[in-house]
């Protein structure tokens, strides 16, 4: 994990100002974002940041959360890349069949969607989507942990204000004071950061594990990186000190815990009480918290020792590689053009691109694995032996002719109702089994026309991956759901429109640039039995 989504789109985000400026700042580059990398996780790295941004700005994050996931799926459509939806299909589709789809084959229709659907979301998401508080909230924690770190004097932040900084209106975090040699500043917006200042916070943990991600700001001393343990082995543990332990009355500094522990001190709670000065002149007591940069093998240790008690990991941290984050950009840049210039596969291109990301320690193997959901194969690889029967049963057929006659033998009407049918069958189940079952009656429809398939092939493609209407068709939408505090029909009424503006882009676009041939058969085949 390196942080290059943050760091590609940080920059841009973190300059919003109000609430028009935000929308803009965050849908448009999204939407590019999402047509080179999966949106999943475009969306995940960025669901913090829109948090933080309208916090900043004091507007709803339940403005902003849903059109963030609707602008993944609109980038999404514009290449075969752009979703494992996109992907299937083309795979699915150039194994069984002479035609080809190209790599931006679906931006004809996917570009001019994106460019409504965002027009669409910055006119009307403030009117149709209302200020909701999400079910859970950072806020919530009672424990206020007091944590330092010190301004890097190489990094990004020095010599900027703290409002320039980002850390005037950090969500659920305040800097309380400046310690800058021996003596204490007051922590003002327009206060310039120096080299090897202490910033001292205090907030809730959740606030202070993204804190430490925040590229300029280093742990007191840099202990963390004098910790004898690698970087991708290291984890955040809360331990609270017990009455036995042999600490207390010492400072946190006289403690020596890289030396006694193998840890350091991130940071330090006593209830909702603000510590005064710095971490390291804390004196111990008992029942303090303490948050540990340690490896997970201090977890076992720990047990054996009389000095703390309710050890525990913290699940939601995640090691930042920040200096390898340029090499993950280039990576995906790399696999991007080897794979739209033909000079591999995507295929080729997708495995050679996850190898180079271990290689150059960007994640490690462990990481990489455990990011393939092996659930969504599986439905994926029984969805195509549907297909399969759905085939060789004539069942595709049957349902391709009633769709036929129902649109009169018209190729234009035929291929609306076939998006249509793939865009409700995209609700009700997964969006890669929809087009995979759909593919084959799209594909079934052309034949009995006497048309060519790749209209077909693209309005499935484009079709299977709107969903709008429902939490539960896409799973960036269930993303967002709880942490905006969304409920369906807010789906349904800001989600609804924007279906159809795709539906009639398509339908448009579609047979204007995958031209139907003008030779189709005088009477409909009729399907075997």
């Amino acid at each position: 994990m390196t942080g290059g989504t943050k760091l590609a789109t940080g920059w841009f985000l973190d300059h919003s100002r109000t609430f028009r400026d935000a929308q803009v700042r965050i849908l448009v580059p999204v939407a590019a974002l999402s047509g080179f990398l999966n949106n999943t996780p475009v969306v995940a790295a960025l669901m913090p940041i829109v948090d933080d941004v309208c916090k900043r700005i004091g507007a709803s994050a339940s403005r902003l959360l849903l059109p963030l996931s609707y602008a993944a799926i609109l980038g999404g459509m514009c290449t075969v890349m752009g979703t494992s939806t996109n992907l299937i299909v083309r795979e699915e589709y150039e194994a069984k069949h002479d035609g080809m789809i190209t790599f931006f084959a679906p931006a004809v229709v996917g570009i001019p969607a994106t460019i409504l659907g965002v027009g669409y979301m910055l006119l009307f998401s403030s009117k149709l989507l209302p200020e909701r508080r999400p079910a859970v909230s950072v806020s919530d924690d009672p424990k206020k942990y007091t944590v330092e770190m010190q301004v890097d004097p190489s990094g990004p932040l020095v010599g900027k204000t703290i409002h320039e900084a980002g850390l005037r209106s950090l969500p659920g975090l305040y800097i309380a004071e400046i310690q800058r040699g021996s003596s204490v500043v007051p922590a003002k917006p327009n206060e310039r950061l120096q080299a090897g200042d202490a910033l001292i916070l205090v907030g809730a943990l959740e606030s202070v594990v993204d804190l430490r991600k925040t590229r300029g700001l280093l742990t007191p001393d840099d202990q963390g990186r004098k910790l004898e343990i690698p970087a991708w082995r290291r984890t955040l543990i809360e331990a609270v000190v017990s009455s036995r332990c042999s600490l207390l009355g010492k400072t946190i500094r006289e403690g020596r815990f890289r030396s006694n522990y193998n840890a350091a001190v991130v940071a330090v709670a006593r209830g909702d009480r603000r510590l005064e000065g710095k971490i390291g002149d804390v004196e111990l007591e008992a029942g303090d918290v303490l948050l540990l940069e340690a490896s997970p093998s201090f977890l076992h240790r720990a047990k054996e020792l009389r000095d703390f008690y309710l050890v525990s990991r913290v699940d939601s941290n995640n090691v930042q590689r920040h200096e390898r984050a340029w090499y993950a950009i280039a990576i995906m840049v790399a696999m991007v053009l080897i794979a739209a210039l033909n000079i591999a596969s995507i295929l080729t291109a997708a495995m050679a691109a996850a190898l180079a990301m271990v290689l150059f320690r960007c994640c490690t193997a462990n990481e990489a694995r455990r990011s393939v959901d092996w659930r969504i194969l599986i439905v994926i690889g029984a969805t195509i032996g549907i297909g399969a029967a759905l085939h060789s049963s004539g069942a595709a057929d049957a349902v391709a002719l009633g769709l036929i006659r129902c649109a009169g033998k018209n190729p234009h009407l035929t291929l609306a109702l076939v998006y249509l049918a793939t865009m409700l069958c995209t609700e009700l189940i997964t969006n890669n089994a929809a087009a995979l079952i759909m593919l084959t009656v799209g594909i079934g429809a052309a034949n009995s026309l006497g048309v060519s398939e790749l209209p077909f092939v693209i309005a499935v493609m484009i079709a299977a991956s709107a969903s709008f209407v429902s939490p539960f068709g896409y799973q960036t939408n269930l993303m967002v759901y709880t942490v905006g505090g969304y409920r369906v029909s807010d789906y349904l009424r800001f989600g609804l429109p924007l279906s159809l503006i795709v539906f009639a882009v398509a339908v448009m676009v579609i047979p204007w640039a995958f031209p139907f041939p003008l030779n189709p058969p005088a009477a409909l085949p009729v399907p075997a039995p």
